[in-house]
């Protein structure tokens, strides 16, 4: 199951990490939450293949450690999310579609 389109509503903001909205649930290092608002990744699902990073053609993702994740030790963090132009390549290489782009979203950067 990928990530949630309604998480904004499903989720409370629960602040903000590595210069983007994180959506809790939280309980790291096992439970890390949905993190960005425009640009969203799920960092509980999120495999660290590194497909949108080397796809995104405006650089909106950085590298962020996460160690004792069960997925990964690393995550697609959206750092640069104001950055997107909504092509939706990133949704459409993530292989857990754990990543949801919606410019359309109530609070987007």
């Amino acid at each position: 199951m990928g990530i949630d389109p309604n998480f904004e509503t499903n989720r409370e903001d629960v602040g903000e990490e590595h210069e983007v909205t994180v959506w809790g649930p939280t309980d790291p290092p096992e439970e890390l939450g949905i993190r960005g608002t425009h640009v969203a990744v799920d960092f509980d699902i999120c495999l660290a293949d590194g497909a949108c990073l080397e796809d995104c053609p405006v650089d909106v993702f950085d590298w962020v450690d996460t160690p004792g994740h069960p997925e990964s030790e690393r995550k697609a963090n959206p750092t640069d999310e104001e950055q997107c132009i909504d092509c939706m390549l990133c949704v459409d290489v993530c292989p857990v579609d754990a990543i949801d782009v919606d410019p359309g979203r109530e609070n987007r950067v």
